[in-house]
């Protein structure tokens, strides 16, 4: 996966608690198990007026206005803003493939549900959690300035505003590190490919009855 280090990306609010992932994608696009090409997809029972399956093209289908991602001021986005418990319902690993193929890189919420802020970065997404009073002030900025920008810099852990105020966010030294390095769980575990190799040849030396 790419590595993240840090972004300066516009922002898009989701003024929603309660998100769960079938709202995220729909249950109907989780038959591809292939990680890309659900970006068009993203929200897509609140982006369309239709109804969506996989395989439509969705440069043709009618849009609700209303919703954000619509928007011109948002198109671009890079940085999500939500409410709490961000992600809940079925554990879909889809969820965070169609955030990352729309263009999301950091989502920032009071709460995420567990197994979601978990896959997020699985995938490359940095899921940010900051106090609900943070979050209305960002939101409140974010609605009232296009083209509103944040920037986020993990190396040093802080979220800073076009006005200078700066929020410092947690992450574990582990998950930093693979973020940092663009290591999913594959990636992680080739890190030690040399390793590996050298138990699979003594296993084989010790065992070889297993290797027959």
């Amino acid at each position: 996966m790419k590595a993240f280090t840090h972004i300066d990306g516009l922002v898009c609010p989701i003024n929603r608690a309660n998100v769960d992932t079938d709202a995220i994608i729909p249950k109907q696009f989780l038959k591809s198990i292939k990680r890309s090409g659900f970006g068009p997809y993203l929200f897509d029972e609140w982006r369309y007026a239709d109804q969506g399956e996989p395989g439509m093209d969705c440069s043709q289908r009618p849009l609700r206005v209303d919703f954000v991602l619509n928007q011109p001021r948002y198109q671009g986005a890079e940085i999500l803003l939500a409410r709490d418990n961000f992600g809940c319902g079925s554990s879909r690993e889809h969820a965070p493939w169609a955030i990352e193929d729309f263009g999301f890189h950091a989502i920032i919420a009071p709460s995420f549900a567990d197994i979601f802020f978990s896959n997020c970065y699985k995938n490359g997404i940095l899921p940010i959690v900051l106090p609900a009073a943070t979050l209305d002030k960002l939101f409140a900025e974010c609605e009232a300035q296009v083209g509103y920008r944040l920037n986020v810099d993990l190396a040093s852990q802080k979220v800073t505003t076009p006005a200078g105020d700066s929020f410092d966010f947690d992450i574990t030294p582990h998950r930093k590190h693979c973020l940092m390095n663009g290591l999913d769980e594959i990636g992680l575990t080739l890190e030690h490919a040399d390793e590996i190799r050298a138990f699979e040849g003594r296993h084989q030396v010790a065992q070889p009855w297993l290797f027959a």
